[in-house]
């Protein structure tokens, strides 16, 4: 089967995980952002916030795992798949940090495309931090365009997903994909 896989990508707080949950009740296939266990993960370690003190293992483990989830993705039974995130949203982070990272990060990215790419932008009145999320709405501004200019270096075509309720904007990435 060829999958069709479509990632859901934008700053933090901006409605990505409220929408793929609402694509799960409508029996769409979808996977889950993948940081969150992650960063849940380096904390049974003893490590708080990974991102922040060890940048670039912190991504390693994110392009591993999402690289597992974009082959994963093939063996599903669906035509669609929808996924919390890509992989040049490793790098887009990585470059809001300023930090290096090696070049198979590039290389990875390259050899994993991605069919179609929804982009939500910064959303003040839904934005919430909280124990996984450290950013503020300016950090998450921040990070919204160094994801736009990643993706858009990949050659990505991008969709902006308007502000609306959770089920219109399920319903607006649904009708994008069908036109």
């Amino acid at each position: 089967m060829n999958t069709k896989r479509i990632v859901i990508t934008g700053g933090p707080g901006t409605g990505k995980s409220s929408i793929i949950n609402e694509l799960i009740k409508r029996d769409y296939t979808c996977f889950e952002e993948v940081s969150r266990q992650v960063t849940l993960d380096a904390r049974k370690d003893g490590i708080e916030q990974l991102f922040l003190t060890k940048p670039l293992l912190f991504s390693e483990r994110l392009l591993e795992a999402r690289t597992q989830q974009f082959i994963d993705a093939e063996s599903v039974d669906a035509n669609t798949v929808f996924l919390d995130r890509g992989l040049p949203d490793v790098l887009a982070y990585m470059d809001y940090a300023k930090s290096i990272y090696p070049k198979y990060f590039i290389e990875t990215c390259e050899r994993y495309k991605y069919d179609k790419v929804f982009v939500l932008s910064p959303w003040q009145e839904i934005f919430v931090s909280d124990s996984e999320r450290y950013e503020n709405f300016n950090q998450a501004v921040e990070i919204h365009h160094a994801l736009l200019n990643t993706y858009k270096n990949f050659d990505y075509e991008l969709l902006d997903v308007p502000f609306d309720t959770v089920e219109k904007r399920a319903d607006f990435i649904i009708d994008a994909l069908n036109q």
